[in-house]
């Protein structure tokens, strides 16, 4: 489906920083959009293992549509995990059926890695509330039809946020900006301003100041589809450096031969194999319904560490044609950088990972 449909135009979106909606149709009628929603709500029911073998392969050739389906993916397992009934039987058909996209809007100008920050406000007002502030990063929030939006309900801290579902054409939700990005421009980022914006009490997500702790866990579910991004990345890398290796000549044989190129290209491949083994673990311990948080936050550390060193690696096995739009290497290697910050930072992974083992001392 990737080559098919994505392939062949990669380099033109990422150039003119496209961003194809029709695609997600296609990926619709594939199954792709509603991996994670329950059959029962015209999804696929797949466990997260398939979702991750899916990110991985859409990756490999396009980053940017990657992180548009795991977001979406992420938006959807939250729901299924945190939405009431009628949540569930609204939107869950409308993103399976790939009629709307899922948008994401946690981080503020003042917000990011600290996400308990959070300024912008949800105050209640005769039965609904009304939403104020501004968020930056939104994933997909140009095109989403549906955002899971983070406000502060309560006082300062985590447990003053909730979550809430927030239908975008709402009045007084508009588009700041749209981010430019150095790489995945094939997905859509932008600021968002909330003005007054008036929901109704039944578009709360979870319980009352649980927003927090349940946006924490939908990134833990996320970072499945960040790590399988950033393997996808890594495998498109080693593809691309194996076929360029065998082509190019230099001093009467192909660059391959030289042990400079080769063993490059070994540390590539093993890398790969350990990043999708860490992230295969993860994914199955979430299938298997066992804590999966700290295993999902070492696959995502290594995988984008793994990434994002091999991208140049690949880009110096090209030489000055890797350097070029000629080759995919430049742009693999501008998409690369953004795994290791998105949906929790490496530090942050780190620090999850060290907690996981020895609980907080401070």
């Amino acid at each position: 489906m990737a080559a098919r449909e994505i392939a062949p135009h990669v380099a033109q979106w990422d150039r003119e920083h496209t961003f194809p909606r029709e695609l997600y149709g296609k990926l619709t009628d594939a199954g792709i959009m509603g991996m994670l929603v329950p059959d029962e709500y015209g999804g696929a029911g797949a466990q997260y293992l398939s979702y991750a073998l899916a990110i991985e392969e859409l990756a490999r050739v396009d980053a940017g549509t990657a992180v548009t389906v795991s977001v979406h993916s992420m938006i959807c397992s939250a729901l299924c995990r945190l939405g009431t009934s009628r949540q569930k039987e609204f939107w869950l058909p409308q993103l399976a059926a790939g009629d709307v996209l899922a948008g994401f809007a946690l981080t503020e100008s003042d917000a990011g890695s600290d996400a308990a920050a959070i300024r912008a406000t949800a105050k209640r007002s005769n039965g609904a509330y009304v939403l104020d502030g501004r968020k930056q990063w939104c994933s997909t929030g140009s095109y989403a039809g549906v955002i899971m939006g983070m406000f502060r309900t309560g006082g300062p801290g985590a447990r003053g946020v909730s979550a809430f579902l927030i239908d975008p054409k709402l009045r007084g939700i508009s588009v700041e900006r749209v981010t430019e990005k150095l790489g995945i421009r094939t997905s859509n980022t932008c600021d968002l301003a909330f003005d007054g914006v008036e929901v109704d009490a039944a578009a709360l997500l979870g319980e009352e100041g649980a927003g927090f702790g349940n946006a924490m866990s939908a990134l833990t579910a996320g970072r499945i589809g960040i790590a399988a991004q950033a393997i996808g990345i890594l495998a498109a890398c080693l593809d691309e450096s194996v076929k360029f290796a065998k082509e190019r000549v230099a001093f009467g044989k192909p660059i391959g031969a030289f042990e400079g190129i080769s063993f490059k290209i070994a540390q590539m491949a093993t890398d790969l194999d350990a990043a999708r083994l860490l992230n295969y673990r993860a994914a199955a311990l979430a299938d298997a319904g066992e804590n999966f948080g700290p295993a999902a936050s070492k696959a995502k550390l290594f995988a984008s560490t793994a990434a994002r060193k091999h991208a140049a690696e690949a880009l110096q096995i090209h030489g000055g044609y890797g350097y070029t739009g000629e080759f995919p290497a430049e742009r693999h290697y501008r998409d690369a950088k953004i795994t290791e910050i998105y949906e929790g930072t490496s530090e942050i992974q780190q620090l999850i990972v060290a907690r996981s083992l020895l609980g907080r001392l401070d």
